[in-house]
């Protein structure tokens, strides 16, 4: 279906968007702006909301706000936000009684007009997808980077032509009930996470698999080799089927060999016509295994897209995410890092191994039903000082005291992150690392882990 042809179907019917966020404002405006019936549901009342309750009235949008804002859903379409349920008992009684239930993601697979590229998994797939979006970008290619990377992109798809590529990265809430898949599917890992909005585990894992399980035979399905799940995966994909490994080689995608020059290691990359070096390991400039990683599944994935030099001339410049183990000064020696995204132990784990001297570490936030066990001890190897503030810290500290290796590492839990980055400068020294990874959600004090990451930063750089 193309994009006006589901505009215009929409025109004699009427349409409730559930959360009136990021992915959804935009939806809300495009279907203003065609004239559709539009009621926009939010829990936040009309004062929290403020001026855009008025602003959203005054361009024909009837609002359904508060606690009861599911309630008695009857519209014919109804858009769900990615963080709410699809089985919740007010969205399956408008389903049952007629409600057509869908997702701006959803839509924009049935209506964009150029290849899909998506990223998904539970660690590293931002930075992921944004290597592929600018790898494709420096080959000259038009790219449009939005799903859960913060830019909804289906008000755009009107504007979007046959020779573009959509680079997505998608969550396991996008992904629960899409029926579509894209051209190349990409999944960097898997581990336990957001178990407090999914059912389990197997739940977890089952909205993922959702980005290959629909594909078609001359589609991409590419997976890592190196992780439990993700390698399970290997023989069910629709396509063709390409991985990534840092242990072994791979018959299609990308492994570590020895360079060329002999001098240290270099991604290699196997296809159809043979091996080929494609990035010594040493031209990386992001930090830490994890992100060599990342590159290994964002060269599988444009294989026959972006010359191989294009990769490395981008990997010596490029210096990561926003948010992301991301630099924010040095100041007396000591460097600070902002790493708000590590919303999960493996994030921060992946954080700290990124490091080879033991650093300062602040940690804590929101309980997202998942365990820390694995953290514990990795803190212990690489952590010099431990810093804790909100509703996590007594599980971490937990996982750290509990773990075989514990020597006495010293914890200290403070009440906010002036307290934390007060006392990380007065105990760092010269050459000392310190890094904001929560390893938690950071739904307990901020609205999103880019406020955390924001506010941590703000109080780093005005340290004197």
């Amino acid at each position: 279906m193309k994009f006006e042809e589901y505009l215009s179907s929409l025109q004699n019917k009427t349409v409730a968007v559930i959360g009136i966020g990021v992915s959804n404002r935009p939806l809300i405006d495009l279907l203003l702006s065609r004239g559709v019936t539009v009621t926009a549901c939010d829990k936040k009342d009309r004062a929290a909301l403020g001026a855009l309750a008025e602003e959203l009235e005054q361009n024909g949008c009837r609002l359904r706000l508060g606690p009861e804002y599911l309630q008695g859903l009857t519209e014919d379409v109804v858009f769900r936000t990615p963080g709410i349920r699809p089985d919740l008992p007010e969205l399956t009684a408008a389903v049952e009684h007629g409600s057509i239930l869908t997702s701006e993601m959803e839509i924009f697979f049935e209506v964009c007009p150029c290849p899909i590229i998506a990223v998904t998994g539970s660690d590293g797939k931002t930075t992921t997808t944004t290597i592929i979006a600018e790898l494709l970008r420096a080959a000259g290619k038009t790219v449009h980077l939005g799903g859960n990377i913060g830019h909804p992109l289906l008000a755009e798809a009107g504007g979007m032509k046959a020779e573009d590529i959509a680079v997505l990265e998608l969550s396991s809430f996008q992904l629960m009930t899409m029926e579509k898949s894209p051209h190349i599917a990409v999944v960097t890992n898997l581990a336990p996470n957001h178990l407090d909005v999914h059912k389990d585990y197997a739940e977890y894992i089952s909205a993922k698999e959702n980005i290959f399980t629909h594909q078609f035979l001359e589609d991409i399905a590419v997976f890592n080799a190196d992780n439990d799940v993700t390698r399970s995966f290997i023989g069910r994909e629709k396509g063709r089927l390409r991985t990534f490994s840092r242990r072994g080689t791979v018959e299609y995608g990308a492994y570590i060999a020895s360079a060329d020059s002999g001098e240290g290691q270099a991604i290699w990359i196997a296809n159809e016509k043979g091996c080929r070096m494609v990035l010594p390991l040493k031209e990386i400039k992001l930090p830490g295994i994890h992100n060599v990683e990342n590159y290994m599944a964002a060269a599988s994935a444009v294989d026959g897209l972006v010359p191989d030099g294009i990769i490395r001339n981008f990997a010596r410049s490029f210096g990561g995410v926003e948010h992301r183990i991301e630099l924010v000064r040095e100041l007396d020696g000591v460097r600070y890092y902002n790493d708000s995204i590590a919303s999960s132990p493996s994030r921060t784990i992946a954080g700290l191994n990124s490091f080879s001297e033991k650093v300062i570490l602040i940690a804590g936030g929101k309980d997202k039903g998942i365990s820390y066990d694995s953290l514990g001890p990795v803190v212990n190897e690489h952590v010099k000082l431990l810093i804790l503030c909100g509703a996590t810290a007594g599980v971490i500290r937990a996982s750290v005291e509990q773990a075989e290796n514990y020597r006495g590492l010293e914890i200290i839990d403070v009440e906010d992150y002036h307290q934390a980055v007060s006392l990380a400068r007065s105990r760092a020294r010269a050459g000392d690392v310190v890094i904001l990874s929560p390893a938690s959600t950071s739904f307990d004090r901020f609205a999103n882990f880019m406020e955390r990451g924001n506010v941590f930063k703000e109080i780093v750089n005005h340290l004197m």
